[in-house]
């Protein structure tokens, strides 16, 4: 039985393993994201519903802030026992499909499914696309570990079910799979893809026959905005996209800046045990949404109101003109997002800043029309505006691209789209920023305090192994591990990633770990045969792989 299983597991069925993993990551993560999307869509129907009541009842208010006040304190203290899922969940999902983190998916599935539900029930400026990016990463380890496949095929299918949470979503599966190229792995291998790929597909198919059954719709899909094909030849319009581009892209910079500033003043913040920062979001949260209720959920319906098609179905915040409606809700819907990550409550702040993005692009329409912009133009400045925000905070121009494509159905407008992106990510690199997601998943591996080792290990490449015939960069290597030298023929060299390993050499890898054992498991399955058992310090190599790159 053994040998059966390694042989199942190696080069020659290796491609089918991980399909075939895959597709039931992706059913499974289908299933669950589309009753999670069911649910928060009730939820935020509901919320919208009571806190118009009191907002007709103002005698019944202090209720309201009691209610929250609890509801802060109860997920508080879920988060002291399961802390791994504060903020998003993408950081922490991101962390596992590089075999960073490890969490116990049956905690948290559940946990980040009923918490995210509801900060969405009670009103916060809450998203469901991050918690479903980390709920349907779980149900790829879920799915692994019943499986009892090793730890390469693990990442691999939290990879997929993440890729596969995301798109049921958004309903967008480009999306779903650029995500994982872009921020799961950042690199494109042929697994990365397939696991992606047949993971995203299965789900995709599962939510399509869920979906009307459970009351989702078309998703995230914009439907209200229309596109002037004339804007793409006029050169003025260009003109506009970088100056509206620019605009926002300083104001995702000061976004980005608070969101980290907010991180450090509420660490500091020990009230009730750490629990008692949780009421500052929640209180803020309730107190926003009476005065509108553009601020409350991810923002999904405030985008949908900016198109031109239904602009004038938007609720205006103290009777207030358009532009003074839509600055009240960007900096409401910017300072709420702030606070629930920087207190790291359980829900997704993606489509928040899609929301600011868009809103943003919204209010610079209204200024580039004063300016002599054909207000046919705007619709396209909205979106225009929301990729280049979340490009800049993200820095994902490649995902910010092809969201807002895939969410509008509309190619028109992909080279407005990507020189706002590259205007975004040109002035995240000027002002020294990085990408959120990779900072955050920093701060939760300092915060682990694990002490790490430092391994060298000697392995022979073997035939039928995943390392056999691939280039270094193409092979997914245990997490913080590099190839430090190669012994080919009787000579050693360094290599690049470009370098293609062949059967027989010997390899010296080096790295640090928290766990050495299974970091030496996954360096052996991958390349075939560990020579050493102790570690071992590597041999000075005498020369640098000159060998033509194939």
């Amino acid at each position: 039985m053994k040998e059966q299983v390694k042989k199942f597991g190696g080069k020659a069925h290796y491609g089918f393993q991980i399909v075939a993993v895959g597709a039931l990551t992706g059913l499974f993560a289908g299933v669950i994201v589309t009753l999670y999307s069911a649910l928060a869509k009730m939820s935020e129907e509901f919320s919208r519903g009571y806190y118009g009541f009191f907002r007709e009842n103002p005698a019944f208010i202090p209720l309201l802030f009691l209610a929250l006040a609890v509801g802060a304190i109860v997920i508080g203290g879920v988060l002291k026992f399961i802390p791994m899922i504060r903020g998003s969940g993408i950081p922490q999902t991101e962390g596992a499909t590089r075999g960073l983190i490890r969490y116990k998916w049956y905690q948290v599935l559940p946990a980040m499914f009923a918490c995210s539900l509801f900060t969405i029930f009670m009103g916060l400026s809450a998203g469901s696309e991050g918690p479903s990016i980390m709920i349907g990463g779980a149900s790829g380890c879920g799915v692994s570990d019943v499986l009892k496949r090793n730890a390469t095929v693990r990442r691999y299918s939290i990879t997929g079910g993440a890729c596969a949470g995301l798109a049921v979503a958004f309903n967008a599966p480009l999306t779903g799979m650029a995500f994982a190229f872009e921020e799961a792995h950042k690199r494109f291998t042929p697994e990365v893809f397939v696991c992606a790929f047949s993971s995203v597909i299965f789900a995709i198919l599962t939510r399509n026959l869920l979906g009307p059954c459970v009351g989702v719709g078309a998703g995230a899909t914009f439907t209200t905005f229309v596109f002037d094909t004339g804007a793409f030849t006029d050169y003025k319009f260009y003109g506009f996209v970088l100056f509206a581009a620019i605009i926002c892209a300083l104001v995702a910079v000061g976004f980005y800046f608070l969101l980290f500033l907010s991180k450090k003043v509420f660490a500091k913040i020990t009230f009730f045990k750490g629990m008692g920062k949780f009421l500052i979001p929640f209180l803020v949260g309730g107190a926003f949404a009476l005065i509108t209720v553009n601020v409350m959920g991810g923002g999904h319906d405030f985008i949908e109101h900016l198109g031109s098609g239904s602009k004038e179905a938007l609720e205006s915040v103290f009777s207030s003109p358009l532009w003074a409606t839509l600055l009240i809700v960007i900096v409401l819907k910017l300072i709420l997002t702030v606070l629930n990550l920087g207190a790291g409550v359980p829900c997704g702040i993606f489509i928040p800043m899609l929301a600011i993005g868009a809103g943003l692009g919204a209010l610079l329409s209204l200024l580039c029309v004063a300016m002599g912009m054909p207000e046919a133009y705007a619709d396209i400045l909205v979106m225009v505006c929301m990729a280049t925000f979340f490009t800049t905070v993200v820095k994902a121009p490649i995902t910010g691209i092809v969201m807002v494509v895939e969410l509008t159905w509309n190619f028109t407008f992909l080279l407005p789209a990507i020189l706002g992106v590259a205007v975004g990510y040109l002035l995240g690199d000027l002002f020294r920023t990085e990408p959120l997601y990779d900072k955050l998943l920093d701060g939760i591996l300092e915060g682990e305090k694990k002490e790490h080792r430092e391994i060298t290990a000697r392995l022979r490449v073997t035939d039928g192994s995943l390392a056999v015939e691939r280039a270094v960069r193409d092979v997914l290597w245990p997490a913080g591990a590099r190839i430090a030298l190669i012994e080919r023929g009787g000579r050693m060299f360094i290599p690049d990633g470009n370098t293609k390993l062949e059967l027989g050499d010997v390899l010296t890898a080096v790295g640090e770990t928290a766990d050495e054992e299974e970091f030496l498991e996954l360096l052996t399955e991958t390349v075939g045969e560990r020579l050493d058992a102790e570690s071992v310090p590597p041999p000075k190599p005498p020369e640098k792989d000159t060998e033509k790159k194939e």
